[in-house]
């Protein structure tokens, strides 16, 4: 059921999938939401912090160190991780 109603959160970019899920928040903080609708969007706000997780991930493995040599040039880059 929940993926149904979430099969648009594939498509966000990180910052649309972050802002949807600071709305969610905001409104089960302030306590006026009726608990039925409380649960659908408490699962969408798990579907859009899966989907900013991948997308931080993919994000990070792009990321890669510049290799210096000992005058400063660069000589090529390596993983953030060394892995």
């Amino acid at each position: 059921m929940a993926d149904e109603t979430n099969d648009d959160i594939k498509a966000m970019s990180f910052e649309q999938a972050l802002a949807a899920l600071e709305r969610i928040v905001d409104d089960l903080e302030k306590g006026d939401v009726p608990l039925d609708q409380s649960i659908r969007i408490y699962e969408r706000g798990e579907a859009l912090k899966a989907h900013c997780d991948r997308l931080l991930k993919a994000a990070e493995d792009k990321v890669e160190k510049i290799r210096l040599a000992r005058d400063g040039r660069a000589t090529g880059t390596e993983p953030l991780d060394g892995e």
